[in-house]
């Protein structure tokens, strides 16, 4: 396997298929080997021969994320170090520590206010409210509240934390990342694992949205350092995990076009002066036919090869702004590709619609498919069989072995 050297190196954080994704986008543009920090030895980027993988179990602390990137800037003070954070934690620690970094890391995210305004979902509500932005109707809940939980919603609820960065430091055995509440009873009990497990920020209760996985869609794209949107790329997400703590991640994607939706971000995200990758969870409510947004993060999301996969290498459009200096141009994808992590089987018996598996069978026809992680150039022995487990483990998720 063939490597180019350039001004820069491109730095990634998280040890997930969304930096593994980012990192075959920058080998597939550049042939340039991605350095790589997780907290574990373990996940799609082991043994993976286009990134060079470091784990570090204290890597989200500050002082250690601080020492990685400076020590790695001091290093090749030559090049250019361009920073990816491919998690919540890591993307916050990017932004909150950018002035402490050495002169030669490139850190292209906003400031940390404006990022802590965006990922609480709360706040992120209350900017919907201000830009006209659709999204379900949400009750805010915090810990003094006490019994004070009514919402005047009806039964399915959905509940999760406002700051998911904060949740995720306070683990606890029922732990879930969205729950769907059945009843008051429920709710209580849940909301009191949470804040016992040492969580203290709000809470969100939000109407449940009908409509089963195919209603649910993901918009990514990237603004220059300018705050001018140049990509925007709409998912279709035909099919979503379902276990307690992959619920709401992709697995089936189709890509899309919807100008309505694209406009409303665009407006959005050069107002508040956005910069960096965004993305963005919406749901289509068919009781009255409008788009809800649920949240947005401040980073590329972790099916974020869907976009690259169809033509719009992710990593181009951050190499070309920082770089390279290139005027970068709107684009608003229109390219088709399925983008899937499961075994297509399995795509083909939960994705109950003849329309979406007319499609589905279409792209496979084609040759119009994509997983991010089946990447030939980069399948050795070792790594064929812990993509291959990994890959019948699916069966076993969703309860088919």
């Amino acid at each position: 396997m063939k490597f180019k050297e350039y001004n820069f190196i491109p730095l990634l954080f998280a040890g997930d298929i969304n930096s593994y994704s980012m990192a075959r986008s920058f080998y597939e543009e550049y042939q340039i080997k991605s350095i790589v920090y997780g907290k574990y030895h373990t996940g799609p980027n082991c043994n993976s021969r286009i990134l060079d993988y470091r784990n570090n179990i204290n890597i989200e602390k500050e002082e250690t994320f601080l020492d990685i990137v400076n020590g790695i800037a001091k290093a090749n003070p030559d090049k250019k170090i361009l920073l990816i954070g491919c998690a919540d934690s890591y993307v916050s620690l990017a932004s909150k520590l950018k002035k402490d970094f050495r002169k030669n890391v490139v850190s292209p995210y906003i400031d940390y206010e404006l990022m802590q305004e965006l990922i609480l979902k709360d706040s992120f509500c209350q900017m919907c409210e201000k830009y006209g932005i659709d999204y379900p109707k949400t009750f805010v809940y915090s810990k003094d509240m006490g019994e004070n939980m009514d919402h005047g919603f009806k039964y399915p609820v959905i509940l999760k934390a406002s700051d998911s960065v904060q949740y995720l430091e306070y683990p606890f055995e029922t732990q879930k990342k969205i729950y769907r509440i059945k009843n008051i009873e429920e709710l209580r009990e849940v909301i009191k694992d949470i804040y016992n497990a040492g969580y203290h920020q709000k809470l969100i209760i939000q109407d449940f949205i009908p409509g089963d996985d195919t209603n649910m869609y993901v918009l990514t794209g990237y603004c220059d350092k300018n705050s001018k949107v140049k990509l925007i790329a709409l998912g279709n997400v035909l099919m979503e995990e379902h276990t307690p703590h992959g619920l709401g991640n992709h697995s089936v994607i189709i890509n899309e076009v919807n100008e309505e939706i694209s406009n409303k971000v665009v407006i959005f995200l050069e107002d508040i002066n956005y910069i960096g990758f965004f993305n963005l969870d919406i749901k289509f409510d068919p009781r009255d036919n409008t788009y809800r947004f649920f949240e947005i993060n401040t980073r590329q999301g972790r099916s974020n090869f869907y976009v690259t996969g169809a033509g719009y290498n992710l990593a181009k459009y951050v190499v070309d702004d920082y770089i390279y200096n290139k005027k970068l141009e709107y684009t608003l994808a229109d390219k088709k590709k399925l983008w899937l992590v499961i075994p297509l089987v399995l795509a083909f018996i939960f994705v109950k619609s003849k329309k979406y598996r007319k499609e589905m069978f279409s792209m496979l026809i084609c040759g119009k498919v994509v997983n991010p992680v089946c990447f030939l150039k980069d399948m050795g022995f070792v790594r064929f069989l812990r993509f291959f487990k990994t890959h019948i483990s699916h069966f076993r998720k969703m309860n088919l072995e």
